[in-house]
């Protein structure tokens, strides 16, 4: 075989004339625009019809078989709770449209360049550990918490408005079972989660790239299969969304309280471990108890917070 030819450089200049993105550098990523980030967090506030899709994909357990999809929907509306240049918060408040009954949902807050995170570290424990600063400059971070306030998952990204589209990408991050899962299925504990939110004409979508897996106590993980979460945030004005108006009316002061309780945990380390079995009821039940009451007329202590924190909620064990 005849030895390879070395390239002429001479020819180099011609190459890069033909193919120039051989010859330019790589694109630096666009200054970072908190201001039009924050625009883009806040258009998630409104009224909505909500889709839900969730669709098992690529399987990785050998003998693994797909679950059927699941899909599901309800009507939904989104309060700006808090707003300032560097922070938003957004609460999610559903209403069954024939009767108007109201569930509190999900929070969602919104921190640029947040310091600090939770997450979801072991079972039930979920430890507050520093961003890398190279993360999260210019960058915001998404944590959620359940319809309790205790936390679920917080993701880190940058916004993007290329082409007059804004989209969040957060890193990858671990977050615990949903209730559509934890309530058919055991044989994974964690979903290694990338989300992401597109503002879009008449609403926003929030994409999940799921891998249903089983972390071990040793660290060691094991993926079962990849799944494509769908959540379609669609414009609605044909929904009477009063009672969730007056719910929050009636128990925001209340939240608010429920919620310093869970910041004094949740702003420095160790974090918080629950109590709790996976489904949360213990503390479910009697927060929403109280905010029945005050639904009702009635007063709720500090001292009655105080005593379902102290009994559900301790300090994660701390980390080396």
């Amino acid at each position: 075989m005849k030895p390879a030819k070395p390239f002429p450089l001479a020819c180099l200049p011609l190459l890069l004339a033909a193919f120039p993105a051989l010859a330019a550098p790589p694109a630096a990523a666009p200054p970072a625009d908190p201001a039009r980030d924050r625009t883009a967090i806040l258009a998630m506030q409104g009224e909505y019809d909500i889709g839900f899709a969730f669709d098992e994909t690529v399987v990785f357990a050998p003998g693994y078989e797909r679950v059927e999809p699941k899909r599901s929907g309800g009507s939904e509306i989104v309060l700006v709770v808090e707003d300032t240049p560097t922070r938003v918060v957004l609460q999610h408040i559903l209403v069954h449209a024939p009767t108007g009954h109201v569930t509190k949902h999900w929070r969602q807050d919104w921190t640029y360049e947040a310091p600090q995170r939770f997450e979801f570290s072991a079972d039930q424990t979920f430890s507050v550990r520093d961003v890398p600063a190279e993360l999260t400059r210019g960058a915001w971070t998404q944590c959620v918490y359940e319809v309790s306030d205790a936390p679920r998952y917080c993701g880190t990204g940058r916004w993007t408005h290329e082409g007059g589209i804004s989209t969040w990408t957060s890193d990858p991050g671990y977050r615990p079972l949903p209730r559509r899962e934890y309530t058919t299925r055991e044989d994974y504990n964690a979903l290694q989660v990338v989300n992401r939110h597109t503002i879009v004409p008449g609403g926003w979508t929030h994409e999940q790239d799921n891998v249903k897996t089983v972390r071990g106590a040793d660290g060691g993980t094991r993926a079962i299969v990849r799944e494509f979460g769908f959540n379609d945030y669609r414009k609605d004005d044909s929904v009477d969304f009063t009672p969730a108006l007056d719910y929050w009316k009636a128990t925001a002061g209340y939240w608010a309280r429920v919620r310093s309780r869970w910041d004094a945990l949740l702003s420095r380390p160790p974090g918080l471990r629950l109590k709790t079995e996976i489904d949360g009821m213990a503390l479910i039940e009697p927060l929403f108890g109280h905010a029945q009451r005050l639904q009702e007329g009635g007063q709720v202590t500090d001292a009655e917070i105080d005593a379902v924190f102290a009994e559900w909620v301790e300090p994660a064990p701390a980390t080396p």
